[in-house]
């Protein structure tokens, strides 16, 4: 019994040991699996410096790239981190292109119109005086050719630029005496950048370039006659109505003043494809989401100026308007003759201003007639 029960034993060993003989080599289905998987892809991350010219969180300007930042962060997941910085946290307000150039931030957020120092042709990406409205500007930029004479100009401060938010048709300004005439802006101190500065200066006026953030103490003080800034939305917020009593427009200076993103190129150059494609679709996004916003908020906040703070909305005299406007264009084929590139900027400019205005004369302005029709 004992002998068979040993003969038993030894036969299942041995059968035992012959399937794992036979596997030699060959492992299991389960093991075969689990070594077979690659080992996770570390993906690099990256983390960003964005500076800005607004005070942090300002409404409209400041907002947008706080939104750029959280929308990149999610689509990125995590992958690429941006972190606002408000004007003066970092950098100063009107030294975000520098910042950006040099690398010490990866990132900006401004308007183009402050770096005519740099090259003349930069105003053409913000405002031009009786230039392109929000909608025109940016079809230019993006189908247009705007996009690639962008990016001409500003390839020599290792800048990659993008479309960063618009403003819409923006007031004149707030200014402490009325504007009858062209006499009325003689040694006018005014708080007015990029080309429109140059007019004022052109017909006797003084402008002056100020961070947003100081303009309220400016114009209280004295310091300025006048400031233009953007528009109801965020003029209300900065409470020019305590310090000026009236309210001008149109914006002829500003008719739809485009932001800018700024990224270094050295940073860009580093992102892979998909990270480059997240940034650019957060940057579309923002780029329409602003005037989004400032149209539903202009109206709101022109209400209020004037039934609550009393606020003297005035239109500027046609004789005015018609007297800036010669300036204007005047100045604006100076800047265009500056150089090569100024000129090609300014000939694909004004040709989109005029198939714009030809299309706009039986399209937006004449709905706008007819709706005006009692």
């Amino acid at each position: 019994m004992k002998r068979r029960n040993l003969i038993t034993s030894l036969g299942i060993a041995a059968a035992t040991a012959a399937l794992v003989g036979c596997g030699q080599g060959e492992p299991t289905q389960q093991a075969a699996t689990t070594e077979a998987a690659p080992a996770p892809e570390v993906q690099e991350t990256f983390e960003w410096k964005l500076v800005t010219s607004w005070p942090k969180n300002f409404p409209g300007l400041g907002t947008a790239p706080e939104r750029f930042a959280e929308s990149v962060n999610a689509m990125s997941n995590g992958r690429l981190t941006v972190k606002v910085y408000g004007g003066g946290e970092l950098v100063p307000p009107l030294e975000v292109f520098d910042a950006v150039s040099s690398g010490t931030a990866d990132m900006g957020h401004s308007g183009a119109y402050y770096w005519k120092g740099k090259d003349p042709a930069t105003q053409f990406f913000t405002a031009v005086p009786f230039g392109l409205n929000a909608q025109e500007i940016s079809s230019w930029i993006h189908y247009g050719g705007g996009q690639e004479l962008w990016e001409e100009v500003y390839k020599p401060f290792n800048i990659k630029p993008m479309a960063g938010g618009n403003s819409g048709v923006q007031m004149a300004g707030w200014f402490n005496k009325e504007i009858n005439s062209l006499e009325d802006l003689q040694g006018l101190k005014m708080r007015i950048p990029g080309m429109g500065g140059e007019v004022l200066k052109r017909l006797g006026g003084v402008p002056v370039n100020i961070p947003g953030g100081e303009l309220f103490t400016a114009l209280q003080t004295g310091a300025i006659d006048a400031t233009e800034w953007v528009g109801p939305y965020n003029d209300l917020a900065f409470g020019f109505y305590k310090a000026a009593e009236y309210y001008y427009y149109p914006g002829w200076h500003e008719p739809g003043s485009m932001m800018e993103f700024t990224i270094n190129l050295d940073a860009w150059n580093k992102l892979p494809a998909d990270l480059q494609a997240i940034v650019t679709s957060a940057g579309r996004a923002a780029n329409q989401d602003m005037i989004d916003e400032y149209t539903a908020r202009n109206n709101a906040a022109l209400q209020q100026l004037v039934n609550e703070h009393g606020v003297k909305v005035k239109r500027l005299p046609n004789e005015v308007l018609a007297g800036l406007k010669v300036v204007a264009d005047e100045i604006t084929e100076e800047v265009a003759s500056s150089s090569d590139v100024a000129n090609r900027v300014y000939e694909s400019f004004n040709n989109f201003r005029e198939q714009s205005k030809a299309y706009h004369e039986i399209s937006e302005v004449a709905f706008y007639e007819a709706r005006a029709l009692d």
